[in-house]
């Protein structure tokens, strides 16, 4: 076997299909050399989904003349001079392949000078080769044309997608680099149509609303904070906007757009039981790390970053959304509610886990009864009536042990301190239709749906009780026999995990264990049922693990809480309030509908044709 060396345009162009996938790939390394230069002003233009020409334009500080052409040589860049460099990374390129690679599988020209020189230089390319090299007058930047791309690779051509597909693809790409660099004028045009353009004023809301131009992104919430050297922030959706599908989420990380799981991790965790399963929010977030703690070259585009330290960029960003949530500005208006009526009954009926145990949960709607409903204190059942005349237990922080927090991701009800919303400048009236609460302050008016709000007191106080490290279990006076595949005889993990969630096995005959106790939340039948599917699912690799219990806790706590149509008196208006005030989670039930909807005033104002708009 004889080994060749390839000839350089066989080599450039093996390299070309490595960094250029598709008319997205050119537009990218053209923007982001254009921001590396400097430029406050950016314009892209497309024809032909990028396929027959790209242009980009920018007033960066452009390419002295003596390098224009050295620019074109692979590896040749300003970024990098040495290894160490690779760890403290702040510009978008390093590699110096872009321009070499583009230029060898397109009719490239580019035309740039800088500030200091009276004349700007102009090169064309085609396939890599020169042909013209000379000076031109313009102005300072850079403005690189990019026309039929893959012209001379046929066999790539075959796999460029629709027009539309890869416009799609470009403006997406630039839309995110839009809000990334609000201090840039953007400018994005495909054939011939302006599909957007920012003011570059440094206002990132502004941003978001000219490339992203839905209504519903007016409503977005800031979301930031600050701690131990990372920062986050950016804008959230209240949980009554939401997407069935992620695509709405976008991750920046010092100033790069990535795809994160880390962060889209600490992203889920903060809207925990916020929104109902499924349903995904809108988020544009930045983070921003020392460079030194994370690593950008992990991916060959660059679209993925690796942290040095997981947890703690998962906790900031769970607990900044947290604390954004928590604001007054977050609480769900009348004119934003997403849920659809068939929706609403239907994930209602269903807990947000994915646990098998289909117990159906009565909806409020169609539970009229007058029997009293009860929930278990010690032990003992307690009327409503007396549970809700009891003081206002005070507001403590929930340690879940760390086991419960490592497989549920935190149950997002540990208060934090005073709540940004503040429930004492609300003035409470009657209930209309026996079933919401109505309060004022100055400025909005809000409905408080009483089973729902019950629903959430009655879940943090049973969810206390199961993290605590004293499980509330009920002993069976006749002992269950369960058995087991041998492999799990002399397995004591899998006995563990059960036994933190409350029950009580022992070692019964060669492979049977005998089932002494229960969880008191749990039926003998639903015990028995529960352990025999956990036995399998383990055996399988794939144990239930708390998520099953969480579910029990909340279809227990809907059982237990007021329904729909039970009239109740002032004093137990105000024990009730009083008691979701002191969550920490007061805006939503565990199924994630929300405890309580604002009317704005000049939402109301608007009804009564008042005001315009």
């Amino acid at each position: 076997m004889r080994i060749n060396i390839l000839p350089k345009d066989v080599a450039d162009k093996i390299a070309a299909g490595e960094v250029i996938e598709r008319p997205v790939s050119v537009v990218k390394e053209l923007v982001e050399n254009a921001i590396d230069a400097g430029s406050t002003d950016i314009t892209v233009e497309i024809t032909g989904g990028g396929k027959e020409s790209i242009r980009v334009s920018d007033n960066g500080i452009g390419i002295e003349k003596d390098d224009v052409e050295k620019a074109f040589l692979r590896h040749a860049t300003s970024k990098i001079s040495k290894t160490e460099d690779l760890r403290n990374l702040i510009t978008l390129g390093f590699r110096g392949e872009a321009l070499s690679s583009i230029a060898a599988v397109s009719r490239l020209e580019l035309i740039t000078k800088t500030e200091d020189e009276k004349t700007g230089q102009r090169i064309v390319l085609h396939g890599g080769e020169k042909l013209t090299f000379e000076s031109i007058g313009c102005p300072r930047g850079t403005t690189i044309i990019v026309r039929d791309l893959f012209y001379n690779l046929p066999a790539r051509l075959k796999f460029m997608k629709t027009e539309s597909s890869e416009s799609g693809q470009i403006i997406d790409m630039v839309s995110r680099l839009a809000i990334t660099r609000t201090d840039i004028r953007f400018k994005l045009i495909s054939n011939g149509k302006t599909v957007f353009s920012t003011i570059g004023n440094n206002d990132l809301k502004a941003a978001i609303l000219s490339v992203y131009k839905d209504r519903e992104y007016k409503e977005l919430i800031p979301c930031e904070l600050k701690r131990k050297g990372l920062e986050i922030y950016g804008y959230i959706s209240r949980p009554s906007f939401s997407r069935a599908n992620k695509r709405s989420q976008y991750f920046f990380v010092n100033g790069r757009t990535v795809k994160s799981s880390v962060i889209e991790k600490g992203l889920s965790l903060g809207y925990k039981e916020r929104l109902f399963e499924g349903r995904s929010p809108i988020a544009f977030l930045f983070v921003e790390i020392d460079p030194n703690d994370v690593d950008v070259n992990i991916h060959p585009n660059k679209k993925e970053v690796k942290f040095d330290n997981d947890i703690e960029v998962i906790s900031l960003v769970q607990d900044a959304v947290i604390d954004a949530l928590n604001k007054k500005d977050a609480v769900s208006t009348s004119q934003d509610i997403y849920v659809k009526a068939e929706e609403s009954v239907s994930s209602y009926k269903g807990s947000p886990g994915k646990a098998s145990f289909n117990n159906e949960v009565s909806s409020s709607k169609d539970n009229n009864s007058k029997a009293p409903n009860v929930i278990f204190e010690k032990g003992e059942q307690v009327g409503i009536r007396d549970f809700l005349k009891q003081e206002t237990r005070e507001k403590k922080t929930l340690s879940p042990s760390n086991e419960i927090i490592e497989e549920l991701g935190n149950p997002d009800i540990v208060a934090t301190g005073v709540l940004p919303f503040d429930f004492d400048d609300l003035t409470f009236g009657e209930t209309i239709f026996n079933t919401y609460i109505t309060a004022t302050d100055e400025e909005n008016f809000y409905l408080f749906d009483q089973h729902a709000a019950h629903e959430r007191i009655n879940y943090e106080k049973f969810i206390s009780a199961y993290t605590n490290s004293e499980k509330n279990s009920q002993i069976l006076l006749l002992p269950i026999t369960i058995d087991v595949p041998v492999e799990l005889i002399d397995d004591e993990n899998w006995v563990g995990i059960l036994t933190k969630m409350g029950f009580s096995l022992e070692l019964f005959g060669e492979n049977s264990f005998i089932l002494r106790e229960i969880p008191e939340f749990m039926e003998i039948s639903e015990a028995e049922d529960f352990v025999n599917t956990f036995v399998d699912e383990y055996h399988e690799g794939n144990p239930l693990g708390n998520r099953v219990v969480i579910d029990k806790l909340i279809t227990k706590a809907c059982k237990s809480s007021i329904k729909a149509h039970d009239k109740i008196t002032n004093e137990e208006i105000n024990a009730l309030i009083s008691q979701l005030k002191a969550c920490g989670n007061p805006y939503s039930c565990p199924h994630g509908r929300p405890t309580f909807i604002k009317f704005r005033l000049y939402d109301i104002e608007r009804m009564f044709k008042r005001v315009q708009g």
